[in-house]
């Protein structure tokens, strides 16, 4: 295959050489007149597909106002789900919008032990060779006040999962030293990368970044460890805020945002200055947790700009890019970018610049995942 005169980034028009799954050679093109933007394939860097509604009809939402309604809210959404079909809607609509890798968390509790795991690893394999999917063991419940969920993760680990995950050690477990003991001993163990949930609010949520930073030096695993959400560094003064960037950076913690309307989040800006990798992802996608979102990246990556107040066009490249080089970065999607030798996973949009594909709502022109061209029209 050869995808010819297309602008990867924007950039000068060149051909693109596609042998097998890889790209083989970037040249120069010949041809002219008008071309396509070319992007890599984007990247979720976090949602739920084993929770969506997605594909179904309508489910009317009645939770009450506290975290604890939401997750028993869930536990009686999900009872009619099935996580693999539902799931399925929702990852092949993501690539459709051009999402070639994705990061989902997979519910483990008392109800469902492991029987998300199973479904989405079974909806994993159906996938392969199209869309990349890592599975976090997400303790959505909590671990030490479950009785069997560290035994569950440890199992879903076994099984295949790709991350350990872990959720507001203080508020949902009430023992943050041991909830994060928990969590870290099942990576060490299984030599396998973090990624907690950590919706804490201010001081509590920053003692609880440092506890993290504390434990990702002590067990050298910088560049393996996030922290999706944490809504705590856009709540905390200045200051504090520039010192817990700093020891992120330095021990090599990542952060995920869903960019939400109704919570101050992480700063794009103040992460890039300070070197940590910050990216993105949609979070609850048409479920029982949100009813709004979509399985379309771009729309994500304009939620970044207008959360960060990105008006020039480099600025909202940079939410692009939350979506995009530094979601594969943060999550640890292998062989990702417009480059020999990486793999073939190129989005064409009729669009000048990156800054126009972030609020184009047009749809790809042309979606390749894996060297393949994706069907755009749904079956």
């Amino acid at each position: 295959m050869i995808v010819r005169h297309v602008r990867p980034w924007g950039g000068a028009p060149t051909d693109i050489a596609v042998e097998g799954d890889r790209i083989v050679a970037i040249t120069p093109s010949a041809a002219k007149g008008p071309s396509l933007l070319a992007l890599p394939g984007l990247v979720e860097g976090h949602c739920h597909l084993d929770k969506t509604f997605w594909g179904r009809l309508w489910w009317r939402n009645e939770v009450g106002p506290r975290r604890e309604d939401r997750i028993a809210n869930d536990r009686v959404a999900r009872r009619s789900l099935d996580p693999r079909r539902e799931g399925r809607a929702l990852a092949e609509e993501h690539l459709r919008n051009g999402t070639t890798r994705l990061r989902s968390h997979v519910d483990i509790d008392d109800d469902s032990r492991l029987r998300h795991v199973e479904a989405l690893l079974l909806l994993r394999e159906e996938m392969q060779g199209r869309m990349e999917i890592q599975l976090v063991a997400f303790p959505q419940a909590a671990i030490l006040r479950t009785r069997g969920c560290e035994e569950w993760m440890d199992e879903a680990l076994r099984m295949g999962c790709d991350a350990v995950g872990g959720l507001d050690p203080s508020l949902i477990d009430r023992d943050p030293v041991g909830h994060l003991d928990a969590v870290f001993r099942l990576a060490e163990r299984h030599g396998k990368p973090v990624d907690i949930h950590l919706h804490e609010p201010g001081e509590l949520g920053a003692f609880a970044l440092e506890l993290v930073a504390e434990r990702t030096r002590a067990l050298s695993m910088k560049g393996r460890v996030t922290v999706s959400h944490a809504f705590a560094l856009g709540e905390v003064a200045p200051e504090r805020a520039a010192a817990l960037y700093a020891l992120l950076a330095e021990t090599g913690v990542s952060l995920c945002t869903s960019a939400p309307a109704y919570r101050a989040t992480p700063s794009v800006r103040r992460a890039r200055e300070a070197g940590v990798v910050l990216f993105a992802g949609n979070d609850n996608i048409r479920d029982g947790w949100n009813p709004a979102n979509a399985p379309d990246m771009r729309e994500r990556a304009e939620a970044v700009a207008l959360k960060n107040d990105f008006r020039r066009d480099d600025e909202v490249e940079w939410a692009l890019e939350t979506v995009s080089t530094l979601g594969a970065q943060g999550c640890g999607f292998a062989d990702y970018g417009l480059t020999p030798g990486a793999r073939a996973d190129i989005v064409l949009l009729e669009a000048d610049t990156p800054a126009e594909a972030v609020v184009s709502r047009d749809r790809p022109v042309r979606v390749i995942s894996h060297g393949r061209d994706i069907p755009l029209a749904r079956s």
